[in-house]
């Protein structure tokens, strides 16, 4: 009988190895983690692995749903086939060509991260905060994908295919340009792409686009596409013409959450001035006169704002926060991390 080295930790001299043909997630978790698996392991359900102390995972390995985030795997195995992976926050590099994942990848946070293999077949795909991912692979083909905050991301393959499902590419810094290969989506999120300046010709949006701090500058050419600012739903005036909006139209909008758009729109300053603000409080430090504002707003809570100015460029800030706040000098403390305002005593202002 062959004793093999447990996967989480030190060898167990007297567990005997069994080679399972199926097994339950359950059963696969403790073989897993008593070093008991040897030949082919696959279970039905739910293998949840996640926040174990793990640096590698069976071999050949086949099942429904494996969550191995928080564990510690550097690599996966060459024989993995499950129907999802969540592997989020693990130190991977690269993934396997032979992995097979039939509906669902996940890959949050895997900061390391920097390619994947090519012919990429998955439903979903999340990458989001993958932030030393430089490359899509070649012949990739998912219906849902999530690059949010993939930082080094600045060019896409030659050949790829996104089915008519999500595209998310929140605060993608490094984007210029959109993959002319691009030629339909249910719904495309821009938020925070500010190199994104146009959008290729022909695409299609069925759903909704989400414009928000993008580079683009009026609506794609085309049928109307319902536009979003973070996820709330706006008109062609809030997104691309912010000037034209009034303090009197903010206050006339019932909706809270587009109200709250079209304030960060015009811009807070400009807000606070043509409405009028109740002044709380007003005092100076050693960056100069500091004015704690307030504004009641319908069917929401009020509006406050402490109103500083940069003791460099002499230019004026208005920064929202909470209505709580009673003082000039909280607000500053608040502002800078600090919970005691008692505890915020700064030489001089930024």
């Amino acid at each position: 009988m062959r004793i093999r080295t447990s996967l989480s930790g030190p060898t167990h001299a007297t567990s005997p190895v069994v080679s399972p043909r199926q097994v339950t997630a359950s059963e696969a978790r403790d073989l897993i983690l008593r070093g008991q698996v040897s030949g082919p392991l696959t279970f039905r359900g739910t293998l949840d692995l996640s926040g174990e102390r793990l640096t590698r995972l069976p071999d050949d390995l086949s099942g429904d749903t494996l969550n191995i985030s928080g564990t510690g795997v550097q690599a996966l195995p060459e024989r993995l086939e499950v129907g999802e992976l969540i592997a989020s926050g693990q130190p991977l590099q690269h993934l396997p060509a032979s992995l097979r994942v039939r509906f669902r990848l996940t890959l949050d946070g895997c900061a390391r991260l920097t390619d994947l293999p090519a012919g990429l077949s998955v439903g979903s795909l999340s990458l989001q905060d993958c932030v030393s991912l430089e490359a899509l692979p070649e012949g990739l083909d998912v219906c849902f994908l999530n690059l949010s905050r993939c930082d080094a991301l600045s060019s896409w393959p030659e050949t790829a295919r996104v089915r008519f499902g999500h595209l998310t590419l929140r605060d993608c810094l490094s984007l210029r340009t959109l993959p002319t290969w691009l030629t339909q989506v249910a719904q495309l999120d821009l938020s925070g792409c500010r190199g994104i300046t146009a959008l290729p010709d022909g695409l299609r949006i069925n759903g909704w686009l989400d414009v928000a701090g993008s580079g683009l500058s009026a609506p794609p050419a085309g049928p109307d596409v319902p536009l979003r600012w973070r996820g709330v739903q706006v008109t062609e005036r809030i997104a691309f013409d912010p000037d034209s909006i009034s303090g009197a139209d903010v206050l006339a909008e019932a909706n809270t959450e587009v109200r709250r758009v079209m304030m960060e729109r015009m811009g807070y300053e400009r807000f606070l001035a043509e409405v009028g603000a109740q002044e709380l409080d007003r005092d100076r430090d050693a960056g100069g006169e500091r004015r704690l504002v307030r504004i009641d707003l319908p069917d929401d809570e009020p509006f406050v704002a402490l109103s500083v100015q940069c003791p460099s460029t002499g230019r004026q800030y208005v920064l929202r926060v909470p209505p709580t706040i009673r003082t000039a000098h909280a607000g500053s403390a608040w502002l800078a991390g600090f919970d005691d305002p008692a505890a915020y005593a700064p030489v001089m202002e930024a």
